[in-house]
């Protein structure tokens, strides 16, 4: 059963929520923007549930009609806008879904909430078609976009909506909610922690998904061995990479972990400072024989590659880069 208050953080845009019901100010169309899995769609729901919740109070009461239907992801006056492909969310789904649908009455509801995930894979057409209507919405309509990027939406959009950043939660609040729902060993809940940054839908992923401890393993292989590797073996590595170009993003950000670890150990020389504890050994030797300036190149290097995935530049080449510049860093390591 979701409630608002049971939302772990985000207590401004909670606030602003309520706020926004006691004084009946509640915008026709919202942007949540933050990264996967910060909780952009629960706070969504949350709010759509309680906006139609019958008590009008400050949150939802979980008993009504209406709350019932919302937790059973059946409600007929909170539409979730779909799409069939996987990167774009085309003119015809965005017309089909809301721009035409948005003219009938709520069924049973004071309001007639839309919720596009992804909003950000809306095209041009997509986004000029849903513009009339968020300029000219329906007293009853509400539509909300959710985004990792606000900045692809159409500037008059983004003008004519309440903009909602979705923050990183307190890292002892992740740990706090891991260690209360999965049992993990220490050092698992620290991994997770530390690697989540405040986000903990990133922070379950990290011990439910069985694609992301695979990645993590080709991660910890490439970067303890990569020293040794001769050109085939950095060839074939990217290869293998590559394979799993859906989750390059965990790979280079499990590798920013890493050298922020191997930076340090060789500031400290402390062990227990360290968050990937079962490399500690390898790690050691890197802070060695990289300097300062090696591990700031390498940790730049790896923002430029996630900069280059973005730019769609071909993923075998940004690899090759990537790692010929760590294994010419860690050359002198034995």
């Amino acid at each position: 059963m979701l409630k608002l208050d049971d939302i772990i953080g985000e207590e401004q845009i909670k606030e602003y929520f309520k706020g926004a019901i006691e004084q009946n100010k509640v915008s026709h169309s919202y942007i949540y923007e933050g990264e996967t899995g910060c909780g952009k769609k629960l706070l969504a729901y949350a709010f759509a549930k309680l906006l139609q919740c019958e008590e009008g109070k400050t949150e939802s009461c979980g008993k009504c009609k209406s709350c019932i239907q919302a937790d059973n992801a059946n409600h007929p006056d909170i539409i979730t806008v779909t799409h069939e492909k996987p990167t774009v969310i085309g003119v015809d789904e965005v017309r089909t879904q809301l721009v035409s649908d948005i003219g009938i009455k709520p069924y049973s509801s004071r309001y007639k909430i839309y919720i596009i995930p992804d909003a950000e894979l809306m095209t041009k057409e997509a986004q000029n078609a849903i513009l009339k209507t968020i300029e000219e919405p329906p007293a009853y309509g509400i539509i909300m976009l959710l985004t990792t990027n606000a900045g692809k939406f159409l500037p008059t959009i983004i003008s004519r909506c309440v903009k909602l950043t979705v923050k990183p939660v307190d890292n002892r609040k992740v740990y706090d909610y891991l260690d209360q729902h999965y049992d993990l060993d220490e050092e698992t809940l620290r991994f997770a922690t530390e690697y989540a940054f405040g986000n903990i839908g990133k922070a379950c992923r990290c011990v439910e998904s069985e694609d992301f401890v695979r990645i993590k393993q080709m991660c910890f292989d490439m970067l303890k061995n990569i020293s040794m590797w001769e050109i085939p073996d950095i060839i074939f590595s990217v290869k293998e990479a590559a394979k799993e170009k859906v989750y390059i993003d965990d790979l280079f950000d499990i590798m920013t972990m890493w050298f922020r670890d191997v930076l340090v150990l060789k500031v400290t020389r402390n062990p227990n400072k360290v968050i990937i504890r079962d490399m500690y050994s390898v790690m050691n030797k890197q802070a060695q024989v990289v300097s300062y300036e090696g591990i700031e190149d390498i940790l730049g290097a790896i923002d430029i590659a996630k900069a280059r995935v973005e730019a769609n530049v071909s993923l075998d080449t940004i690899l090759e880069l990537l790692l010929f510049r760590i294994k010419e860093h860690l050359k002198w390591m034995k």
